[in-house]
Formats: C-alpha cells, sequence, structure tokens
C-alpha cells in the first residue's frame, strides 16, 4: 500500500474531525457576516438638506414647514440632494407653486433614523456627490481579500496552514475592532482593507480538508460552506438588533479573538508536514488525533519508516507560483477551474445581487438579508449528496451550465413579470452557490498539497475580481441591461463545459506532489479512452 494511500485511510471521521469541524465553522460564520457587514454599516437612510432655524445650528425644520425650503420629488418626499435657494412660504398656500431655483444643500443633511441609529453614511455624509465613496469602501475590502488571497495562500504553502489560521484570525480580531473606532473614512477604509487580507487567510486555512477522508470531504466541505450561509441569516439578526454601526462593527469582530485562541488547539496538518520534510512531527500529530479518536496507529498502520517514504517521494518542498502553469496538467487545473467565469462568475452575480439590498425598497432590508441568506442553504447542501454520488465533476459543471441557462432564460421576461424574474434569479443564484460550495471541495482535491494553498489562493483571487467589478457593473447596467445578461449568461456555460474536461477526483486520496496530478490526468485520459472504446 502506498504511503500518500495509508495516510488516507489512517484519516477516519472520529471524534477529532467532528470538533474540528466545529471550531472551524464558526470564524466562517463570522466572516460572511464581514462580508456583507457594510449592507447595514453602509445603509443609506432618507435624507434631505439640513436647514437650520435662526442662528441656533442645533435646531432644524421639520414637518410640513419642510416644504417651504425642501422641493418634493417625484414621490412627495423631501429631494435628497438640493433645496430651495429662497423660502418658498407661498407653499403653505393650498395652491401655492415654487420656483425652479435650488441649490445645493450648503449647511449638511437631516437623516432618518428609525431604522439605523447610525452609518457611516450619516457619520460622514456620504450621499449626494460623495455617493459614489461607499461603493469604494467596499471595493477597498474586496482589494484587500484579493490581495489576501494571492499573498497568505503562497505563505500557508511555506509557513504551514496553522500558522497562517492564526495570524489571520488575530488580524481579523484586531483590524475589525479597529475599524469600529475609525475616525475618519480613510482609517475606516484602511483597517477594512487589512480585514479583507484576513477574510483569504480564515477561508483558505479554515476550509482545508487535508484532516478529512476522502469519503466524507463532500459532507464537510457543504457544512463549512453552509456557515458561510448561516453568516448571513446571523448578521440579519445581529443588525436587527443593533442599530449603530460602530457597535454592530465591534460586536462582529471580537469574537475573533476567542476564535484565536481556541485555534492553538487545531493541529497542523500532517500531509504539509510530511511534504515540508517533517516526517517526526506528522507522526506525532497522527498519534495524537488517533489517540483523542480513541484508536491506535497499528498493524498496517502509518509509521515513521512509511512517513520517510512518501518524505523522499514528495521531493523538494519550496515551490513557486509559477508551478500553477508549469506543466500541461496544472495549467489546465489552474485555468478550467477559474477562469474564464467559473468562480469570477459565481461571485459577480452573487455579490450583484448580495450587496445592494436596498433596491428592494417596499421591504425590509433585515428581511431581505434574510431571505438571500435562506435560499442558498438548500442548493449548497445538495453537493454533499449529489458530488458524493454523481462526482464532482458533473456537479461543478452542471450546476454552472443550468445557472447560466437561468440567466439567459431572464433575458426576454417583461420586467412587469416579477414573480418569473425573482424565480429565475433565484435559481439562478442558487446553483452558483451550489458551484461556489462544490469549487471549494474540487479545488482542494485537485490541486497537491505542496500548492494547494497557493492554487486556492488563486481560485479565490479571481472570485474576488468578479466581487470587485459587480460594483462598476451596476452603472453600466443602465445602458447595457440586456447585454451584460447575456455576457454573465453564456460565461458559465462555457466555463461548463470546459469544467468537465477536468479529472474525477471523487473517492481519490488527496494529491501530496505535483507528479501526482500529472498522473491522475493521465488515469483521466485512459478512462476516458476505454469508456469510447466500449461505446
Amino acid at each position: 500500500m502506498a504511503p500518500d494511500v495509508q495516510l488516507e485511510k489512517e484519516q477516519r471521521m472520529g471524534f477529532f474531525q467532528t470538533i474540528l469541524v466545529a471550531l472551524v465553522f464558526l470564524p466562517l460564520l463570522m466572516v460572511a457576516s464581514h462580508n456583507f457587514l457594510q449592507n447595514f454599516t453602509a445603509a443609506v437612510p432618507r435624507h434631505w438638506c439640513y436647514i437650520p432655524v435662526g442662528d441656533n445650528a442645533t435646531t432644524e425644520v421639520t414637518g410640513d414647514q419642510l416644504k417651504i425650503y425642501v422641493p418634493m420629488d417625484g414621490n412627495q418626499e423631501p429631494d435628497r440632494c438640493l433645496r430651495f435657494s429662497t423660502p418658498q412660504w407661498q407653499l403653505l398656500a393650498p395652491n401655492g407653486t415654487s420656483t425652479n431655483a435650488t441649490e445645493p444643500c450648503l449647511d449638511g443633511w437631516a437623516y432618518d433614523r428609525s431604522v439605523f441609529n447610525s452609518t457611516i453614511i450619516t457619520e460622514w455624509n456620504l450621499v449626494c456627490g460623495q455617493r459614489t465613496l461607499k461603493d469604494f469602501a467596499q471595493s477597498i475590502y474586496m482589494v484587500g481579500v484579493l490581495l489576501g488571497a494571492l499573498v497568505l495562500g503562497g505563505l500557508a504553502d511555506r509557513l504551514g496552514r496553522r500558522a497562517l489560521l492564526l495570524w489571520s484570525l488575530l488580524q481579523m480580531g484586531v483590524m475589525g475592532t479597529s475599524a469600529a473606532f475609525a475616525p475618519n473614512l480613510a482609517a475606516y477604509c484602511a483597517f477594512r482593507f487589512f480585514s479583507g487580507m484576513s477574510t483569504a487567510g480564515v477561508i483558505l486555512n479554515g476550509t482545508t480538508l487535508e484532516w478529512i477522508p476522502s469519503q466524507f470531504r463532500a459532507m464537510v466541505s457543504t457544512i463549512l460552506s453552509c456557515s458561510l450561509t448561516l453568516g448571513q441569516l446571523f448578521l440579519a439578526g445581529l443588525a436587527y438588533a443593533i442599530r449603530d454601526w460602530r457597535q454592530l462593527q465591534l460586536a462582529s469582530s471580537v469574537p475573533f479573538f476567542l476564535f484565536f485562541l481556541y485555534s492553538w488547539w487545531i493541529p497542523e496538518s500532517a500531509h504539509w508536514l510530511i511534504v515540508n520534510h517533517r516526517p517526526e512531527k506528522a507522526l506525532r500529530n497522527l498519534r495524537w488525533v488517533a489517540q483523542i479518536n480513541g484508536e491506535k496507529l497499528e498493524g498496517e498502520g502509518i509509521s515513521l519508516e512509511t512517513l520517510k517514504q512518501e518524505e523522499e517521494s514528495s521531493g523538494t518542498s519550496q515551490h513557486s507560483a509559477l508551478e500553477l502553469f508549469r506543466t500541461a496538467p496544472m495549467c489546465g487545473v489552474t485555468c478550467f477551474l477559474p477562469v474564464p467565469s467559473n468562480r469570477f462568475s459565481n461571485s459577480f452575480s452573487f455579490f450583484h445581487l448580495a450587496l445592494d439590498l436596498q433596491r428592494f425598497e417596499g421591504i425590509s432590508i433585515f428581511l431581505v438579508q434574510l431571505i438571500f441568506g435562506a435560499v442558498d442553504m438548500p442548493f449548497r447542501m445538495v453537493v454533499a449528496v449529489i458530488a458524493n454520488r454523481l462526482g464532482r465533476r458533473l456537479m461543478q459543471a452542471a450546476c454552472l451550465v443550468l445557472g447560466g441557462l437561468f440567466i439567459l432564460a431572464s433575458v426576454p421576461v417583461p420586467q412587469d413579470m416579477e414573480v418569473l424574474l425573482i424565480t429565475l434569479t433565484v435559481l439562478g443564484k442558487g446553483l452558483f452557490s451550489s458551484s461556489a460550495s462544490c469549487s471549494y471541495l474540487y479545488t482542494t482535491e485537485l490541486y497537491p498539497t505542496v500548492i494547494r494553498q497557493t492554487g486556492t489562493g488563486f481560485v479565490t483571487m479571481m472570485a474576488r475580481l468578479g466581487s470587485m467589478v459587480a460594483p462598476v457593473v451596476l452603472v453600466a447596467r443602465q445602458q447595457f441591461p440586456f447585454l451584460l445578461l447575456v455576457i454573465f449568461g453564456v460565461a458559465p456555460v462555457v466555463s461548463g463545459i470546459v469544467a468537465g474536461f477536468l479529472p474525477e477526483m471523487h473517492n481519490v486520496p488527496l494529491l501530496d506532489t505535483i507528479e501526482e496530478v500529472e498522473n491522475s490526468w493521465g488515469a483521466a485520459r485512459q478512462l476516458s479512452e476505454v469508456v469510447q472504446e466500449v461505446g
């Protein structure tokens, strides 16, 4: 029995694995809260020009008298960005009319605080001419996630999964807490940038499945991806209870200090230790895990000799990001998986919807957050069943193709058919959620241990490019609505077809070396040839 197969055999789904999943589940849940935190901390309330009364700048005009100073919009609400140049006293009369002479809000703005006590919008007046700074702040966070995926993924392959997980949890706690005390927008964006970097580190190293046996990886991957969905539900409840943005930011960040403390219990991956020439430490970790599971490494189990054999077969432990493209099989994994549209389109479609909740003006923002979070749950849970029965490759390809087809099906639907449009949108979004969940699992299995986190980081980087483009497309959507729908409908279909050329990894031990990846592609080609001959 080969050493890597022996290692896979010894890793059972015992008490240790159960506790490990539970411990990783909680920080992933809170990471999801940070991803969508600006839905509430940057919510834009109703606002209008602040009109001071006399010389007392602390008192403002309110009620019916406001129409004397501020013009009404088409919904008979005070205009958000303009006021009359001179008071229009004639409007107090039943049939009074006003002049068209208006000016910007020279004295600032007044805000409706019936839903939120404060947001970064009300504190720093990010409205009217400054309204684009809201999307800029969110984009800065996404840039942080992108760079974190690129940098921390490579560092995890060099320094270990455990070290980067601990660092990311501590950084998230410190930077998230600092953002709650930011004195200005520039400081807030800086702290959110570093929070975004740590978000990538938590996701990359928290969802690593190297301690999970093959037959349970799909289930565990689904459970961990569901934590990202439950995080949206948790955020809705937390934001409903805490209406001040600083307190909400603080409540979402402080728990990471607790996660940092208890994560010291999590051992380093035995796979990583072996390929980095530390078989003695790997054996100690394996024995410790076996002891927690109430088992012993005996019989044909792992010994120091077999681990040294695995160490010798793994070759050098230092690999650069260029290894992702150096050989044809590795280039195939890297290019087919995230490009051109798999994770890019997933993130674009997801964040395009999930970060624009206030477009549903007639529905409570808290209820919309609950609905969006709940919709993803059944779709993500399907992955655990189908990926183990039909395989990762078919699951990934089917979700992408069907999700793209639902987007294309919505193109000719008239806007007044709201129920049909919402149904198609929900189905497409759900399928992209399933695809993203399967992608976390598939990426872990396709990349070898020596560059697993580097490859996963590259895939995550592509996903964040999609989330960064989403705010830009919200502007372009006004001029080219149908064209954009076609683009983001066709792209997943093409990506799904291309994903069909990836090797199947169901019931395959985790690959440790680049040579094993090349062998897996060779085995996939041989299987395809056999099927063609039988056909």
